[in-house]
């Protein structure tokens, strides 16, 4: 196995690397605690493809890692044959730094190895992607994006021919791949005037962005004259979103009125901390503009004031939104309590145009609420729930089709990411768009806000709050206190949470579960991963898991209270216990 110190000698001397590449681990000689947390280890598929920071080494982003992702993909496309190879791959990439450049180191490396590579000229999001794997009937997909994470990270997600993330055992065989190259040396991309010269450097057509906005236009159902009464502010927070997104609304009807001070892409997010529609601080801005008088802001504000606030990441995958209630003030929703308000406009459209199918279906991920569940009972579809990330999701409406066992209806998951439509197979922030501003439209005609359906849904489901919170423990020590802590849980299993009592408790790396009360234990259905689920009686839970794309332990809690009050007290206690279970706090 080759060490830290002989990876770090090999990129800081060898000539195959970049001047720029080998200054810069130079700089770091003498530094063992830095080389051996750039080198210790080969940067992972997790929960969204690979991600890390931007640098030098095996353990960050950077245009060889990039080869060698690319190379190993190319490497299991191959044994396919020729006509896979010549279906392609699509290469698409987000605002970040260096985007541009490993988009098309992509690209080269691909080309090299004789498979066609599809690179679209600028930016785009993530769910395009999906949906021009599948428009072009290629092979495989990437996007270069490190999604909603802070301006240092990049990241590469790999998709294949069904349009949805690679699931774990196309991922591992990727992996397997990446580490069987051994001397990254030997990858050599083709010359770029080359590779467009024999044809296996070709743009992405233009008729895709045309057929993706059009098939995102058949979900509208509100009335013409009930969505040019909505209005909308929006920032795609220097990201890919304002082009689709706003082309996507203003074709619906949907008057949108876009933040102008982050409204241009820019590898810096300059006016946030971090590009995250789940953060409350990147909407500072929008809300000045929502809460300033109309006479600031002349005929931009002439039609009142804006009914909802949207934002998107910087690949247009998650969404977020604000509502304004009946006193001018503007709330913000959770990504659950978008679902569940999506989750109702969806089926109670379905149903009154008398499209609800049968055998339908709702998926949601383990971390997700289960205020949807007396959703779907009611409306008499069934909810199956998957391990966290979406590419879950798309697993499933894939198995779906094979076997015509459900139909799907709409897919979701707490952290921002909905897809309400199997043309694309990833969340969705353009379409979710779409569709808020489609169910706020259908409520506004009938005299509510979506805060109010938010309560009436509560009135008749639950009053259920989450909460999540995010233990940061960067590097290889911090990987070994997370394995601790999840080693920790299970050695000594909480029996409760804040005097709730754990009903049933789900070791996913276990692969089963027991039911406290009787000592009953049972299989998991869903695959084998490092997750703890605490399940409450009443639908809450307790989830703990490592993410698959940070250095982060994330601990999620959901709970139902008699109120929204009650329920949110609740939640702060119960998190509070947790966090204390584990010396977190």
């Amino acid at each position: 196995m080759v060490t830290a110190a002989e990876q770090y000698r090999l990129w800081s001397q060898d000539p195959y690397f970049d001047e720029a590449t080998r200054a810069e681990l130079q700089a770091l000689a003498g530094d063992s605690a830095a080389i051996e947390d750039r080198f210790y280890q080969m940067l992972a598929f997790g929960t969204g493809g690979l991600r890390g920071v931007i640098g030098a080494g095996t353990n960050r982003m950077n245009r060889y890692m990039v080869r060698l992702a690319s190379q190993a993909l190319a490497d299991c496309i191959r044994p396919l044959g020729e006509a896979a190879m010549a279906r392609g791959v699509v290469i698409a990439h987000d605002s970040r730094r260096y985007s541009p450049d490993f988009a098309l180191e992509a690209a080269l490396t691909l080309a090299a190895n004789g498979v066609v590579a599809y690179l679209w000229d600028s930016l785009r999001p993530t769910p395009m992607l999906s949906f021009a794997v599948r428009e072009l009937g290629a092979a495989a997909g990437i996007v270069i994006t490190a999604s909603h994470n802070p301006p240092e990270y990049n990241g590469y997600k790999v998709y294949w021919e069904d349009g949805g993330q690679v699931p774990p055992d196309r991922a591992g065989a990727i992996q397997a791949a990446m580490r069987a190259i051994g001397d990254i040396r030997t990858i050599r991309p083709l010359a770029e005037d080359e590779a467009r010269a024999r044809g296996l450097l070709r743009p992405v057509p233009p008729e895709v962005d045309e057929a993706y906005t059009q098939r995102l236009l058949t979900l509208v159902t509100a009335a013409p004259e009930q969505r040019a009464a909505l209005r909308i502010l929006y920032s795609p927070l220097h990201g890919t979103g304002r082009r689709p997104v706003v082309t996507a609304l203003e074709r619906a009807g949907f008057p949108v009125t876009v933040v102008a001070e982050q409204a241009q892409p820019d590898p810096d997010f300059p006016t946030v901390t971090k590009p995250n529609p789940e953060e409350p601080e990147v909407y500072e801005i929008a809300l000045r503009y929502a809460t300033a008088q109309p006479a600031d802001h002349g005929p931009a504000a002439a039609g009142g004031p804006f009914d909802l606030i949207m934002a998107t990441d910087p690949d247009a995958d998650r969404l977020g939104v604000l509502v304004r209630d009946r006193n001018g003030a503007y709330r913000m929703l959770t990504g659950n309590q978008i679902g569940a308000i999506l989750t109702e406009h969806i089926l109670r459209s379905r149903a009154a145009s008398g499209t609800l199918p049968a055998h339908g279906a709702v998926i949601k991920t383990l971390a997700t609420s289960n205020l949807v569940a007396p959703l779907c009972r009611e409306y008499g579809v069934t909810l199956l729930e998957t391990h966290t990330g979406f590419k879950f999701i798309g697993d499933k409406i894939k198995e779906f089709e094979e076997t015509g066992a459900h139909e799907f209806l709409f897919g979701f998951e707490e952290s921002y990411g909905y897809l309400g439509a199997t043309f694309v197979r990833d969340k969705d922030a353009v379409m979710a768009a779409l569709l808020v501003a489609d169910a706020a439209a259908h409520h506004r005609a009938e005299g509510r806000t979506l805060l109010e359906a938010l309560e009436a849904i509560w009135r008749r489901c639950g009053y259920f709050q989450e909460g999540l919170h995010n233990v940061t423990l960067p590097g290889k020590d911090g990987q070994a206190r997370i394995a601790a802590l999840m080693a920790s849980l299970r050695t000594d299993p909480p029996a409760a949470f804040a005097g709730i009592p754990v009903a049933f408790r789900d070791d996913y790396a276990a692969g089963t579960g027991v039911e406290l009360a009787t000592g009953r234990t049972y299989a998991l259905a869903l695959g084998r991963s490092d997750v703890l689920h605490y399940r409450f009686a009443d639908g809450g839970f307790v989830m703990v898991r490592p993410s698959g794309t940070e250095p982060k332990l994330k601990l999620y809690v959901s709970v139902v209270g008699s109120d929204e009050a009650a329920a949110a007290q609740l939640r702060d206690r119960v998190m509070a216990a947790a966090l204390e279970r584990m010396g977190l706090r």
